[in-house]
């Protein structure tokens, strides 16, 4: 039976630069985004160039009943699942008040909740048969409050926290868990100027360093050297002054449209 890598949010940015870091390394792929076409797509082009196996399913798993039935399916199929991956998220700018509440709660129900879903699912198949691994990308928004994008923000800080206590707690079944904090990644729905061009990672510059940092078991991975220093600033200042200097930078440097 092939063991498969779960990807979230394939379709495009990172989770479509990390399936095509391990198509490249030989993974077979299931691919999970919104939309049908981008996926089948993908999903062909990538079989063509690496000769792996590579399956879909659209599926908004921001919806609970959808993403039950697709959690359903893969316990029907009993695929194996050796490598989760979780990519899929919303991102969110602007006053907190000002935003609609149901997009605040979409984001909430896809950051959080399904990816807090799919590591029950598959961490339970994993533990029965011995193992595997599970990466969830959180941000370096997530070591510090952020204002302005509060809801985003706070969102990464869970993904990284329930990241490490899974890595303790999963360490004995044989699963290892690690967690992407990436910093700005460019992609299609960003629309910056130059000078905060210049100091974006690609997305295929994120997935190469995460597939690496993988293969060694990092418990955190931070792609680039001044991100790595943004995650450690805010231990070296106080808590008002850390979520002051957020505050000023998201304003100064908030995206020209929503992303």
């Amino acid at each position: 039976m092939p063991s498969y890598a779960l990807i979230t949010g394939a379709s495009s940015g990172l989770g479509l630069a990390m399936a095509e870091a391990l198509a490249r390394r030989g993974y077979p792929l299931l691919l999970v985004a919104r939309q049908r076409d981008p996926l089948e797509s993908i999903a062909t082009e990538l079989t063509q160039r690496f000769g792996v196996e590579v399956l879909f399913r659209a599926c908004d798993l921001g919806e609970p009943l959808r993403l039950s039935g697709f959690l359903l399916e893969i316990e029907e199929s009993d695929r194996r699942i050796d490598l989760l991956v979780n990519c899929a998220g919303i991102r969110s700018y602007g006053h907190f008040l000002a935003q609609e509440w149901a997009d605040e709660q979409d984001l909430i129900e896809l950051n959080i909740l399904a990816l807090t879903r799919l590591c029950h699912a598959i961490g339970n198949r994993m533990a029965v048969h011995g193992g595997g691994q599970i990466l969830n990308v959180a941000s370096i928004a997530g070591f510090q409050p952020g204002p302005w994008m509060a809801s985003y923000a706070a969102s990464k800080a869970y993904v990284l926290s329930f990241s490490e206590a899974l890595r303790e707690e999963l360490r004995q079944t044989g699963i290892k868990v690690s967690v992407l904090c990436p910093g700005p990644v460019l992609s299609p729905h960003r629309v910056i100027g130059r000078l905060r061009a210049a100091r974006c990672m690609s997305p295929e510059e994120v997935a190469l360093y995460t597939v690496r940092a993988l293969a060694r078991n990092r418990a955190i991975i931070i792609p680039g050297k001044r991100n790595r220093w943004l995650a450690r600033a805010p231990r070296l200042t106080s808590r008002w002054l850390t979520r002051k200097l957020a505050g000023t930078i998201n304003k100064m440097f908030r995206p020209h449209q929503p992303l």
